[in-house]
C-alpha cells in the first residue's frame, strides 16, 4: 500500500491533470479524453458498488464493522463519497470528524459545536479562549477545515459562528464563511512522525518553513521554528514535560498552550495546525507569495 502522502500526491496529480484537461485547445482530443474519464469513474463506481453488495449480503454480524472500517480509511471514504455510496450520511461524517479533532482544538484552549449541515454548508460554533493567542484561532479553525475536508468532501463551506480571535485567512467578511482549500495554508502530508532529537524535539524542513514538532502525552503538536523573543533557532532546545525551551535565551513556552510563554511579556510561539490519522502526521505551513 502506498504511503499516505503518496497518495495526497497522486490525488492532486489528477487534480491537476483534470485542469489541464479542460484547458486543451483541440475540442475533439477534450471530448475523447473526457469520455474517458467518465467511464473510468462508471466502471471504478460500479466495481465498488457491487464489493459493498457482496460485504453487506456474506458478512452477517460483522457487516457493521466492515463498514466502519471502510468509513475510517481516509482513501476508501473519499472513493464511496465520490460515488454516492458512503454508508455513513454527510452529518454523522463531519461530526466524527470533529471528534477526531476536538482534542486538538483543547490543546488551543477551544472547541467546537456542530450546529447543522445546510444545501452543502457545515454550520459550526468555536468557543474557547485560545489563550490568549489570536494565531491560535486560526490554527483552529484550520485543523476544522482540514478534518471535514477529508470526512465530506461534498462540503462547500463551512460558516463559523462565535469565533474568537482573528478571522482565519480565506474567512469571507459575512458570518465566517471558510471556502474550502483557499485559507492561504498548505497542508503537508509528514507520514510517519520524526524521530525526536536529544532534546526532545524534532526540526523539520516543509516547503521551505522551519517546523519543530514534539509530543506530549501522546499528542503531537506543530511550531515555527523560532522564537519570537530572541529570533533563534527552538530545535536545539528541550522539551521538559510540556515546556520547550528556548537553546539561546531560555524563554520557557508551554507547548499545550498554544506556546504560550511561561516568562511573561505576553509572547507566543507560532502555532502550525497538526493533524495525526492511522499513525501518519500533516501539518499546515503558510503558501509562498507567489
Amino acid at each position: 500500500m502506498p504511503a499516505e502522502k503518496d497518495l495526497r500526491a497522486a490525488a492532486d496529480r489528477i487534480e491537476g491533470l483534470l485542469q489541464e484537461l479542460a484547458a486543451l485547445g483541440d475540442p475533439h482530443a477534450r471530448a475523447k479524453a473526457e469520455e474517458l474519464v467518465r467511464l473510468l469513474m462508471r466502471l471504478y463506481g460500479e466495481g465498488l458498488e457491487r464489493v459493498l453488495g457482496i460485504v453487506y449480503e456474506e458478512g452477517g454480524g460483522a457487516v457493521g464493522r466492515v463498514f466502519d472500517r471502510l468509513g475510517d480509511d481516509s482513501l476508501v471514504s473519499s472513493l464511496l463519497v465520490l460515488h454516492g455510496l458512503h454508508p455513513l450520511d454527510v452529518e454523522t461524517r463531519v461530526q466524527r470528524a470533529l471528534d477526531r479533532v476536538r482534542p486538538y482544538l483543547g490543546s488551543h484552549g477551544g472547541d467546537v459545536k456542530l450546529l447543522a449541515v445546510e444545501e452543502g454548508v457545515v454550520r459550526l460554533r468555536l468557543e474557547g479562549s485560545c489563550h490568549g493567542c489570536p494565531s491560535s484561532a486560526v490554527t483552529m479553525k484550520l485543523a476544522v477545515e482540514r478534518a471535514i475536508e477529508e470526512a465530506a468532501p461534498e462540503i462547500t463551506g463551512i460558516a463559523v459562528e462565535g469565533a474568537v480571535g482573528e478571522t482565519a485567512p480565506g474567512a469571507a467578511a459575512d458570518g465566517g464563511m471558510l471556502q474550502l482549500g483557499k485559507n492561504g495554508h498548505s497542508w503537508i502530508a509528514v507520514g510517519a512522525p520524526p524521530p525526536p532529537g536529544p532534546g526532545g524535539l524534532a526540526a523539520l524542513d516543509l516547503a521551505g518553513a522551519k517546523v519543530v514538532v514534539c509530543q506530549v502525552d501522546e499528542t503531537w503538536y506543530a511550531y515555527r521554528d523560532v522564537c519570537p523573543s530572541c529570533g533563534s533557532l527552538l530545535a536545539g532546545g528541550s522539551l521538559r514535560h510540556a515546556v520547550l525551551v528556548c537553546p539561546s535565551c531560555e524563554r520557557r513556552y508551554d507547548v499545550r498552550r498554544a506556546g504560550g510563554c511561561l516568562d511573561g511579556d505576553g509572547l507566543h510561539l507560532e502555532p502550525l495546525p497538526l493533524l495525526a490519522e492511522q499513525g501518519a502526521l500533516s501539518i499546515a505551513v503558510p503558501a509562498r507569495p507567489a
